[in-house]
């Protein structure tokens, strides 16, 4: 009888539950160290229903969550296995942290409240300004296209993914917002579906924002 392949969810619980001092299922995450993946692999050669490739999955998606990336602060700790730290986070590797973050949330339209209410003031010049900017060159646009018909844009043409054909390691495309995307299916979970994009980042979407 064939073994039904682990979750994402049911490896994080079990590195979780090997490694306590390392890992965690909820809360706030600890900054992992740098080539964490073969003393893992090597801890877990002896567990079939975990494989080297699935493990890279589950890691760059544990890595690609939200709350560990907020964990990698400039002089915070990255830990081994057995939570010993080993090396302290530099100024480019949170700056990377950040910016991953950020673009994230902005895929998904989540805004940081707390950062909007200090940059209200600086937006507001920078929105002025840009729309200003803007202006000036519609108004260039304008005169330019009157005398030539613009061409209307090509609709990109998706057709939506079987949900049977939905597996993980298949290509598809996701939608988010107006801008299809090319990704690799990780995980498969009822009608919620994990993919990576081609930046590594690894996301959460339903089965009905999936095309071919």
């Amino acid at each position: 009888m064939e073994t039904k392949a682990l979750t994402t969810k049911e490896i994080i619980a079990l590195l979780a539950n090997k490694f306590p001092l390392c890992f965690s299922v909820e809360g706030q995450a600890k900054p992992l160290k740098v080539g964490i993946f073969q003393e893992i692999a090597e801890q877990l050669t002896e567990d079939d229903n975990v494989s080297k490739t699935r493990l890279r999955q589950v890691l760059r998606h544990y890595t690609s969550s939200w709350r560990y990336l907020k964990s990698i602060k400039v002089g915070a700790s990255r830990i081994n296995l057995t939570g010993e730290s080993v090396a302290e986070i530099d100024q480019e590797q949170a700056e990377h942290a950040k910016n991953t973050l950020k673009e994230s949330q902005e895929k998904f339209g989540h805004k940081d409240q707390k950062g909007k209410s200090k940059k209200d003031s600086s937006s507001n010049v920078d929105a002025k300004t840009k729309a200003k900017k803007a202006q000036k060159f519609q108004n260039v646009k304008s005169t330019k296209s009157a005398k030539v018909a613009a061409k209307p844009a090509k609709e990109v043409k998706l057709e939506q993914a079987n949900p049977a054909a939905v597996k993980v390691g298949a290509n598809v495309k996701v939608k988010f917002g107006n801008s299809p995307m090319n990704a690799v299916v990780t995980e498969v979970d009822g009608s919620d579906v994990h993919v990576q994009l081609a930046s590594g980042m690894v996301v959460k979407t339903q089965v009905e924002q999936i095309f071919n």
